[in-house]
């Protein structure tokens, strides 16, 4: 019995260290996951600070770009450029988005909820500078020029998908009792969504408002067909606008030192643009959890 007992003890005692050896393994491997996420991000925002720091002062976010050749200038009309373009954006593709995916999750049950899905799905799977040809297709050669409206619209279409999916699943989170007590008090259920299930839900929506500003602030492809930029300041709708990624790519391949410096500060200063919405969205969604 003793014997017995002893080889009984051997063998726990094995197995406890196997254990605690896959656990560590287990350990050890997510935390190397989560650094090699992070140590990229924080190389890609240091290079681009190292490159960038040359052109990094005041007059960049004051001044407009300079004639071509000569050193200087700044890109003020880029900034508010992208500004009004994601302002436009968020009024053209909200109401739409969130119209949308409170469909999906209070009535998409049934074979048109299928489609409607599916094609949601479809739209956020389409490549950008597809979605820019689109609009300069149906838009700007209807209007017969390059405008501010023309690039909010094509953004917006990006936007869409996004925040239409996270508006659903958020809207899915809210307790099926919740509902059933407005019901009980006779509130119809076109009100107790309005009134109760949106608002409840508003936290993660606004999270997924925030990550898809983040995802249509660097894009360029549909801008090039749209928007198409230009060196002054506007905040005409109806007008050609600047925008960042526009004046990135712009000096980016320009022949001029100075440009190049330009486009490494620009890009860092979008990455930090990005970087601040994307913590903004955990921070809501954090809120939210407690």
């Amino acid at each position: 019995m003793t014997a017995m007992t002893g080889a009984d003890h051997a063998f726990r005692t094995r197995r406890r260290r196997r254990r605690k050896a896959a656990d560590a393994f287990a350990s050890g491997a997510i935390i190397a996951a989560g650094v090699g996420v992070i140590v990229p991000l924080f190389v890609i925002l240091l290079f681009l600070f190292v490159k960038g720091l040359p052109a990094l002062h005041l007059s960049l976010f004051t001044e407009n770009p300079g004639p071509t050749g000569v050193a200087g200038g700044g890109i003020k009309n880029a900034i508010a450029g992208s500004i009004l373009l994601l302002v436009l954006a968020l009024a053209i593709g909200l109401p739409a988005a969130i119209a949308t995916g409170v469909y999906l999750a209070e009535y998409g049950r049934g074979r048109l909820g299928f489609v409607i899905r599916f094609l949601v799905d479809v739209l956020a799977g389409v490549p950008s500078i597809t979605i820019g040809i689109f609009v300069y297709t149906a838009v700007v050669l209807q209007m017969g020029k390059y405008t501010a409206f023309a690039g909010g619209i094509a953004l917006a279409l990006i936007m869409l998908p996004i925040v239409a999916r996270v508006t659903e699943e958020m809207l899915l989170l809210v307790p099926q009792m919740t509902r059933e007590a407005s019901y009980a008090l006779g509130v119809p259920k076109w009100r107790t969504i309005i009134t109760i299930i949106v608002p409840a839900a508003s936290s993660g929506i606004m999270t997924g408002i925030v990550l898809a500003s983040a995802r249509v602030a660097g894009e360029a492809a549909p801008l090039l067909f749209t928007a198409l930029g230009n060196n002054f300041f506007s905040t005409g709708v109806f007008r050609p606008i600047d925008a960042m990624p526009l004046r990135i790519f712009t000096y980016a391949t320009g022949p001029f030192a100075y440009q190049h410096d330009q486009a490494w500060a620009a890009s860092f200063i979008l990455v930090m643009m990005v970087l601040v919405l994307s913590v903004f969205a955990r921070l809501l969604l954090q809120r939210r959890s407690r």
